[in-house]
Order: C-alpha cells, then sequence, then structure tokens
C-alpha cells in the first residue's frame, strides 16, 4: 500500500490512516506538521479497488472499528484526535 511521506523530523514509525473529508484527520496532520516531524499517511477514501482493500485490512488489524482518524507511532495506536495522547507519545 502506497502512504505519502512527509518529510521531518524522525520521532520513529508514524503512520496516519486518515480520510480526505475528515476534519480531525486534518487537526492531527496540521499538528504533525507544525511540530515538524516525519510521518506517512493515506487519505483511504481516495483509494480504490485493491489499493483500498490493502489500506482497510491494515487500519482493521490496528483498529478493529475500523474509524477514523487512526495514528499508529511505532506501534502503538491512537485512535481518534488526542493530542496530549499524540505529543507525549511522539515526545513534543
Amino acid at each position: 500500500m502506497d502512504m505519502n511521506h512527509v518529510k521531518g523530523k524522525n520521532k520513529g514509525h508514524i503512520s496516519l490512516y486518515a480520510l480526505s473529508t475528515c476534519g480531525w484527520c486534518r487537526k492531527i496532520k496540521r499538528l504533525l506538521d507544525q511540530a515538524k516531524v516525519e510521518y506517512n499517511y493515506t487519505d483511504v477514501d481516495l483509494l480504490k479497488g485493491e489499493e483500498r482493500e490493502k489500506a482497510m485490512k491494515e487500519l482493521k488489524r490496528w483498529n478493529p472499528a475500523c474509524t477514523f482518524p487512526t495514528l499508529v507511532i511505532n506501534g502503538k495506536c491512537i485512535i481518534g484526535y488526542q493530542k496530549d495522547e499524540i505529543k507525549e507519545t511522539i515526545g513534543l
């Protein structure tokens, strides 16, 4: 599954499963961008066919409810916009 890469400070492996229309997903992207950290993300709603199926399978592995946003930081899954938990996990 292809993910978009955002360059920044390496704080480990950070992946965001998002929807392009989700305000909470945009808030997480903004938080990560403002912190200038490196991360990968995919807007699952913009994927088609097999790519979408792969993304949903991977998402379900972390978050069986398949809700958005789902953020995975160094193997820890954070569901929803949990600003303080995100900042603490990244070390901001």
